[in-house]
């Protein structure tokens, strides 16, 4: 199992011997990293791979300095039950919406 970052797709993914597992889908907003997608294949649920995905994303965040918006609802629960990534967790705003609604268009 290995995961890595894919910043010219705006995602990080994990792969299961070779096969893409997850992603989990940004934008950048200045210094701010903006989640706003997280899946894993169904032949895959319920492994933690979610879980890890997140867990090694938000790592990456902090390790290039950056701050993180949860606007994915995954990355909100788990940073709600991680609270070592508080620290670095800026609030979704209605000004983040907006900005990330014309992003995605």
């Amino acid at each position: 199992m290995t995961s890595g970052s894919d910043h010219a797709r705006h995602r990080y993914g994990i792969l299961v011997d070779g096969e893409r597992a997850g992603l989990t889908a940004y934008r950048d907003r200045g210094e701010q990293r903006v989640f706003h997608h997280t899946e894993v294949g169904d032949a895959f649920a319920g492994q933690g791979l979610a879980a890890l995905l997140v867990e090694r994303a938000l790592t990456d965040v902090r390790d290039s300095g950056k701050r993180m918006v949860p606007v994915c609802s995954y990355v909100a629960k788990f940073v709600e039950k991680h609270g070592e990534f508080a620290d670095i967790t800026d609030p979704v705003t209605p000004d983040v919406l907006r900005w990330l609604e014309a992003e995605l268009d």
